[in-house]
């Protein structure tokens, strides 16, 4: 399911939620608001009558911001990255989710789709969503490293199968396959690794509604995206090696094909140079009124040729 991007919903406690009412007469313990910073109008709602702080408005609204966190006044402001799930999208051109998270409100922002929103507004209308900010925190940034760790396998799996082709497959075939696989890595690691640093320090923050479970969570989520950064790391690395295995190959085909055009232009240098001084055309050449002379030369240059050749073979040449 779609996120969609004019989402009021208020979150019963017990894992379930409904669209708030537009008169905010139902009062509950905590209410989410999911806008669409793009649209002119929840822009201004956000700018005017959002009742947020300031500073994490501007945030909130910051063109292309990098993962961070903030903790101010009791609230969350976080920054976070997920992989490109749209239709047509590169998965490293990731997109971006702006949240203020307080123990009664959750305010999400984003401009693109982001497929992990939607997933938790399924859980909500199935009755087993986040009862509280706190898992509402951790169920988002799961659900988000779930996607990265899927692009990431891919990867991965992507640098196994280039590693193991480096034998089978053409240099021509091969060689734009491993540039595309070292940019995307690197396009994926420029996101990733701030998040780790975000997520790092996230479980540490002084908030009260972030109890021992929540904090467990987020520092399982810490290690799982350092590992995504390791295995990105040795990716590209894997891709560089390959890479560098595919020039060695090529080199040494090149300089096989080289030794060959040498050895066979040695063979057939001296009887280049005895044609053509037979082929002069100046009196006193050798042969020129016997009807034998030419098959004689011809045997002689065939027979030359046949010398040369065993000459280097039995200098193990080639």
């Amino acid at each position: 399911m779609t996120d969609n991007p004019n989402l009021r919903w208020t979150l019963d406690g017990r894992g379930g939620g409904r669209p708030r009412t537009s008169d905010g007469s139902d009062h509950v313990e905590l209410v989410w608001e999911h806008v669409d910073y793009g649209d002119d109008a929840q822009r201004a709602w956000l700018e005017e009558s959002s009742d947020l702080p300031p500073v994490v408005v501007a945030a909130l609204l910051a063109d292309e911001p990098r993962p961070r966190s903030l903790v101010q006044q009791g609230g969350l402001l976080l920054v976070l990255r997920g992989v490109n799930k749209n239709e047509g999208a590169d998965p490293e051109d990731m997109v971006s989710l702006r949240l203020w998270l307080q123990r009664d409100r959750i305010v999400s922002v984003r401009r693109r789709r982001f497929a992990s929103i939607g997933d938790i507004r399924e859980q909500l209308e199935a009755g087993d969503g986040p009862r509280n900010t706190g898992e509402f925190l951790q169920e988002l940034i799961d659900r988000v490293l779930d996607r990265i760790g899927e692009t990431v396998g891919a990867v991965d799996d992507l640098a196994d199968e280039l590693e193991d082709g480096v034998v089978e497959l053409e240099g021509r075939e091969l060689r734009p396959r491993l540039g595309a696989l070292r940019r995307q890595a690197i396009a994926l690691r420029r996101y990733i690794a701030p998040q780790r640093d975000v997520l790092g320090r996230l479980h540490a923050e002084k908030l009260e509604w972030l109890d021992d479970s929540h904090r467990a969570r987020l520092r399982e989520a810490a290690d799982r995206i350092t590992r995504y950064v390791e295995d990105l790391d040795a990716a590209r690395d894997r891709a560089a090696v390959t890479q560098e295995e595919l020039a060695n190959r090529l080199n040494e085909q090149m300089n096989r094909t080289m030794y060959i055009l040498s050895i066979i232009t040695a063979i057939f240098l001296p009887l280049g140079l005895l044609t053509g001084l037979l082929g002069i055309n100046v009196g006193g050449l050798p042969g020129t009124e016997s009807p034998h002379a030419f098959t004689i030369v011809t045997v002689g240059l065939i027979a030359m040729a046949v010398g040369l050749a065993a000459w280097f073979r039995s200098r193990q040449l080639f």
